[in-house]
């Protein structure tokens, strides 16, 4: 069986899917405007799975400070609600019938500290998931070597351009955690 060929491309691709995905983390955290992006993150308990809040409600801003969600399902208005309050955003849903609606406080200096926090939280996600990609990358160079598909010198220089390519998407994460962290404290 052919041992399949080291693929850096790949491997970089696989770095900024973890870089899209933090961005998107990071858009749905709160710097007190209200915005349907908000409850990107949060997953419903739909019949028997989770599912993304677009799959089960509609997330309007009526009000620059205020987002309301008409869930489709009245069976599944309390899960909603149960997916608010679980969630980080420290948000207090309150429901007329099928619609929930989500006052977006004010944001004092403590909930901007929290945010940010939470903004550290994906950041580090981020970088494990790079590091795993790493990892994956620099294993299966160890086989190929093993394998003698690729000589020692092959194995070393490719290793290193994995670990170039890890501290390009690494620094890349701490911009946008560093930008996010400015708009979050931002008054």
């Amino acid at each position: 069986m052919a041992t399949p060929e080291f693929d850096l491309n790949d491997i970089k691709r696989r770095m900024q899917g973890a870089v899209a995905s933090l961005s998107k983390d990071l858009g749905s955290l709160r710097t007190g405007r209200a915005t349907p992006s908000l409850l990107d993150p949060i997953q419903v308990d739909a019949y028997g799975s989770a599912m993304p809040m677009a799959q089960v409600a509609t997330v309007s801003v009526p009000e620059p400070r205020l987002l309301s969600i008409s869930v489709w399902d009245r069976s599944m208005v309390t899960a909603v609600e149960k997916a608010i309050r679980e969630s980080d955003l420290g948000l207090n849903p309150q429901t007329e019938g099928q619609t929930i609606r989500l006052r977006i406080p004010e944001m004092n200096e403590q909930r901007r500290k929290e945010m940010v926090k939470v903004a550290h939280k994906y950041t580090e996600e981020a970088r494990v998931a790079v590091r795993h990609v790493r990892r994956d990358g620099l294993d299966h160079l160890k086989k190929l070597l093993k394998d003698s598909a690729i000589s020692e010198d092959d194995e070393k220089r490719q290793a290193a351009d994995v670990q170039k390519a890890t501290d390009q998407y690494i620094a890349e994460i701490d911009g946008v955690l560093a930008s996010k962290e400015k708009e979050i404290m931002q008054v």
